[in-house]
This record gives C-alpha cells, sequence and structure tokens, in this order.
C-alpha cells in the first residue's frame, strides 16, 4: 500500500512551542493549516493562499472544528505580504507550493524577512518523478537545498514523508 503524508506527523517532529506563530504559504484549504492550528493552542496559525475560496473553506472547516486561532490573508507570497510584520513568525510552512511558483526566490526572501531569528521553514514537496504528483516540473531536493542556502537558510533536517514527498526543514541564519 502506498505511503501518503501525515501533516500531523511531520509536523509533530517539528519541535513547536504551544504558543508559537505559524504562517502556511500557499494553505489551500488547511490540509497542514488545521493540524497545526489544533497542535498550537496557544499561538495562530496564519493561512495564505492566492484563491478566496480555498480560505473560505478553511475557514468552515476551522468554524466546525471550534478553532479560533487561524486568520486567513488572501494574497500572492510571490509578493511581500505587508499584513506580516517583519522578524514575527516562529515557522513557515511551504508543503505542496515550490512546484506552482514561478519566483522560488521572492518566496524564501519573504520567508527570510517574516521569520524571528533562528526561526524554521518547513518545505514538503513532491518528489521528482513520483508516480503520483504533478506531472509539471518539480524541483528536486537539492534544488531546494540549494536555494535555501542561496537565501540564508541552513538545513536542520530531513524527515521521512513517505513515497510521493520530500520534507526538509530549515532554520533562517
Amino acid at each position: 500500500m502506498p505511503s501518503f503524508i501525515s501533516p500531523k506527523d511531520i509536523l509533530k517532529q517539528i519541535g513547536l512551542k504551544i504558543d508559537s506563530v505559524a504562517i502556511d504559504f500557499g494553505s489551500g484549504s488547511g490540509g497542514w493549516a488545521l493540524p497545526l492550528a489544533k497542535m498550537l493552542q496557544e499561538g495562530k496559525v496564519i493561512a495564505i493562499d492566492v484563491q478566496a475560496e480555498p480560505l473560505s473553506s478553511l475557514q468552515g472547516k476551522a468554524k466546525i472544528a471550534n478553532l479560533k486561532n487561524i486568520e486567513s490573508i488572501l494574497a500572492d507570497v510571490e509578493d511581500s505580504v505587508p499584513l506580516i510584520e517583519n522578524n514575527s513568525i516562529d515557522l513557515v510552512l511551504m508543503t505542496n507550493l515550490l512546484f506552482q511558483v514561478e519566483n522560488k526566490e521572492a518566496v524564501f526572501k519573504e520567508a527570510k524577512r517574516v521569520l524571528k531569528a533562528g526561526g524554521k521553514v518547513l518545505v514538503v514537496d513532491w518528489k521528482p518523478g513520483a508516480l503520483m504528483g504533478p506531472k509539471t516540473s518539480v524541483p528536486s531536493e537539492e534544488e531546494i537545498k540549494q536555494l535555501a542556502k542561496e537565501s540564508g537558510f541552513a538545513l536542520v533536517e530531513q524527515l521521512d514523508a513517505g513515497e510521493y514527498h520530500f520534507a526538509l526543514i530549515f532554520k533562517k541564519q
């Protein structure tokens, strides 16, 4: 049976405090933001997406789950998101995102801007050539590692994310 990624299992390995503030770049309908909000009981999750419909779905799911610590922002993370202050975030999520964006450097630049010193970035994306997933150009782990390094991040850990994905944790230097 194929092994699919478990957001909850991956998120547990990051070592966040319950009062952490996290931002989910390209949140969609909340596949990662919702389990993260449950973990950060005294913290906050900011979900950002370029499409309003998935964010609306996320807010509906959060309401049903009685999660009051999720904020949604309609924005493009390839541009600066002025609503987020510099050095204010503990964790940036980039899950199934980088294969979809043209300007990956801009996304890492925005992550660096919003992260506190020592803040972390979790990148989870499709493995190139995987049987499932997008058939478009997918960046490799090595390409992501190089891009992160050039953007001022150090690789902290590689996590097992199943057959179809890779997971990398970076720290702001």
